[in-house]
Formats: C-alpha cells, structure tokens, sequence
C-alpha cells in the first residue's frame, strides 16, 4: 500500500507541475542567452588587413554610468587576447578623438574616422551601442542581461564594413520556477563579447 502511496503522490506531482511549466513556457522569457540576431559583413573588405583598431567610447543606453566603459575594456582585452589585431590604448584614442575634433566620439561620421585613422594612425575603427546592462526582473525572478552591438568603421573611406548584435543572460524559464538569480555578470559581459568577436572572424 505505502508503495502505490508514493507511486499515486508521484503521478500527482507530476500533474500538478506540468500545466506550470506549460503555462510558463508561454511567456517570453527577457534576454534569454541567445546568439547573435544581426551580422554584416561586407564582402569586398579585407579583414585580414586589418592590423591596428581603435575603440570608442560606446553608447550607454543603460542606467549604470560605469557600464559602458567596463564593456569597452572587456572588448578591447578580448580582442587582443583572440587575434593578431592590436588595439591602441583607450588615453591614446582619447587624445586622437581631441586632436581630430571629434563632437560626439561615441558616434562619429565618416570623415571624422578617416581623421582620427590618419592621426593615431590605425586601420579601422569600433563603435557600439550598450543597449542594457544589469539586474532584470520577472515577478519574483530576477538575473543579469547585458544587450551590445558592435561596428566597424574602415579608416580610408570611414564607412560601415562589420556590425553585430547580441544579447545575452536574462530570466529563463527555470528561474521562473525556482527563482534562480542566473550567471555573474561578468560571466553574461563576457559571454556577450565572444559572441560579438566571433562574429567578426567569421
């Protein structure tokens, strides 16, 4: 009897859970782990002639003042760390970006890039977008997301060659069960940035 007991309490269990977990694989689930959703690559540029990148400052959409510059600083020592590019020091691109006149490094036109390649003298430059950055919650769930997009801007005409997008981290559907507080943030920043660099190697 004990035996069909626990079989009985089992299978009703069971029951009990499964319409939860249907119910909450309905709901969108924020900045589940995901892979890049955009990437360009033009197909006449030559990207392995590219030895030498700047990095700008990024666009912080995001309510931490500090994000922008740490996912700038997780980029520039991955990319270094993944190729045979060399990224000039972020004082160095600072002083080329006053030199040059740059109005908004962040977002620089065309002519402005092909200056600053010719003063500071690299071949191409990155620009990008840090779009979220931290802690999302979900009813009682709650995990760090991190959204970034990437783009390369050749240095003799300063146009467009590479972009990409991803985001990564967020609240899944396990978390929604039990409440999970998902990876480190450090752990989704770096997630974010291989799948970028990735991208670009492609």
């Amino acid at each position: 009897m004990g035996q069909m007991k626990d079989i009985f309490a089992g299978m009703f269990l069971k029951l009990c859970i499964l319409p939860v977990v249907a119910t909450l694989m309905t709901f969108p689930s924020y900045a589940v782990a995901a892979s890049s959703s955009s990437v360009y690559h033009d197909s006449s540029m030559d990207f392995g002639s590219i030895k030498t990148v700047a990095v700008m400052p990024l666009v912080n959409l995001t309510r931490d003042q500090q994000a922008a510059d740490r996912v700038r600083d997780v980029f520039v020592t991955t990319l270094m760390a993944n190729s045979e590019i060399y990224v000039v020091p972020s004082g160095e691109v600072a002083r080329g970006i006053i030199n040059a006149g740059i109005a908004n490094p962040s977002a620089p036109t065309p002519e402005e890039v092909t200056k600053l390649c010719k003063t500071i003298k690299v071949d191409s430059v990155f620009t990008g977008v840090l779009r979220e950055y931290g802690e999302v919650r979900s009813g009682t769930a709650m995990a760090n997301a991190i959204s970034l997009s990437m783009q390369l801007m050749e240095g003799q005409t300063g146009k467009i060659v590479w972009s990409a997008d991803t985001t990564q981290g967020g609240i899944g559907v396990m978390d929604r069960l039990f409440g999970g507080g998902g990876q480190p943030l450090n752990v989704v920043t770096e997630e974010a940035v291989d799948e970028i660099i990735k991208e670009l190697f492609k």
